[in-house]
């Protein structure tokens, strides 16, 4: 049996907005719009350059139906690259593209082959004696085990099983094609290209049971490094699994402790000394990082009372470091210092303390109520990626103390 290599991809959700992004500079806008293409664009260049022996794609090509025939197109020119150098393209619909959610289609050519919906199938390459196996989502939930309907491995053969699904499960993902680790390997094949979970993770390594993860980072849900891998093939095994890191814009959380921290200057400070090890990777890509600030300072109801200013300070520090990095989002998390019981007011002086008077307001059961009904019809009045972003019920704590420190802020700034 030659040696060879090939590529498995996955949940490549062309057509996804990344979410999250709260850019006033339309070109940025349209640069991270485009992240995904770009993305598998590369990857495409990537498997010519490597002459690989073919390309796995584990379901979700498309994020789901096409508003027109962009996203097909685009798709179609891809994989026309890797037809005209002779590398076939093998995938399975998963749940975003499965055969009931894409109305429109457009032609491909013949070396793509996809796999039915109704049952499991083998496809062979024989140049390579390598038997993909694998099965297509009819419609967007499969709570089947369709692992268990794959055909036996073939003997003297290669074996691939390619699915779309949950495995064992994942808290991030939805349920679908459930499966366990001793369902696949029962099956026999050298290695199972799966699909659906967004992280990288190798389940197992005798068979090999991969989960590449998805090829673009979409929201600060999807931080870190983002790509496929390449899997080399000796004498019918697996001989490694490289990654390969192709993603063209990356999300990266950055957590800055502000404790004791005196004023906005030593805030933004901080918070760039912070950012400074993204540099590295912004020379390849655009980074979005949302900076979450936390910790008991003297500066907390100064820093929520100019929110806007404290954001374009904390911009204006990560294009310091370099010009692709974005900020996504600042969220306040700090407390104010709270003070040693000796230096707390007299019951008598509590009526005319601003802070204790906003922090009675802020528990009354009544204004909790409100509160949260206001937050509950702000949020159905929301798109749905960006409701899911933001549980903005969970966050009333959050947002409560935010308003505190909002109004002391300013009242502070009225007595300076």
């Amino acid at each position: 049996m030659s040696a060879f290599t090939f590529i498995h991809a996955a949940d490549l959700h062309l057509g996804s907005p990344l979410s999250g992004l709260a850019l006033k500079d339309p070109d940025i806008a349209r640069r991270f719009a485009s992240a995904g293409r770009r993305a598998f664009e590369d990857l495409v260049t990537l498997a010519i350059e490597r002459g690989v022996a073919f390309l796995i794609v584990a379901g979700d090509v498309y994020d789901g139906d096409w508003s027109d025939n962009t996203i097909g197109l685009f798709f179609a020119r891809q994989v026309a690259r890797l037809d005209r150098a002779g590398i076939p393209v093998i995938l399975v619909r998963g749940n975003h593209d499965a055969e009931s959610v894409i109305t429109r289609s457009i032609t491909l050519p013949d070396s793509v082959r996809s796999f039915p919906t109704t049952r499991a199938e083998t496809h062979r390459l024989a140049d390579v004696r390598v038997a993909l196996h694998g099965r297509s989502f009819p419609n967007r939930a499969v709570e089947e085990n369709y692992a268990l309907t794959y055909p036996p491995a073939l003997p003297g053969w290669f074996n691939i099983g390619i699915l779309h699904t949950s495995c064992t499960g994942h808290a991030a993902h939805a349920t679908y094609a459930p499966c366990s680790v001793a369902d696949l390997a029962g099956r026999g094949y050298a290695y199972w290209a799966l699909g659906h979970v967004h992280e990288y993770a190798e389940l197992a390594r005798d068979p090999w049971i991969v989960f590449p993860g998805n090829l673009q980072g979409r929201s600060i849900r999807e931080p870190g490094q983002k790509g496929a891998v390449a899997v080399s093939v000796a004498d019918g095994r697996v001989q490694g699994v490289e990654r390969l890191i192709v993603d063209q814009a990356r999300f990266q959380p950055v957590e800055v402790d502000l404790a004791g921290v005196p004023d906005e200057r030593a805030a933004v400070a901080l918070v760039e000394a912070a950012l400074r090890p993204l540099a590295e990777a912004a020379a390849a890509r655009l980074i979005a990082v949302r900076v979450r600030l936390r910790g008991e300072t003297p500066a907390h109801d100064r820093l929520a009372a100019d929110r806007e200013g404290l954001t374009a300070e904390i911009q204006a520090a990560a294009h310091r470091i370099h010009e692709d990095i974005w900020l996504e989002r600042l969220k306040i998390e700090t407390a104010r210092p709270r003070r040693p019981v000796a230096e707390a007011r007299p019951d008598a002086f509590a009526a005319i303390d601003p802070a204790t008077l906003l922090a009675a307001v802020d528990h009354e059961p009544e204004f909790r109520a409100r509160a949260r009904a206001a937050l509950a019809e702000i949020a159905a009045k929301m798109p749905a990626g960006l409701a899911a972003e933001d549980d903005l019920a969970a966050d009333l704590e959050a947002l409560c103390a935010e308003a505190e420190a909002v109004i002391l802020g300013r009242l502070s700034g009225r007595t300076c």
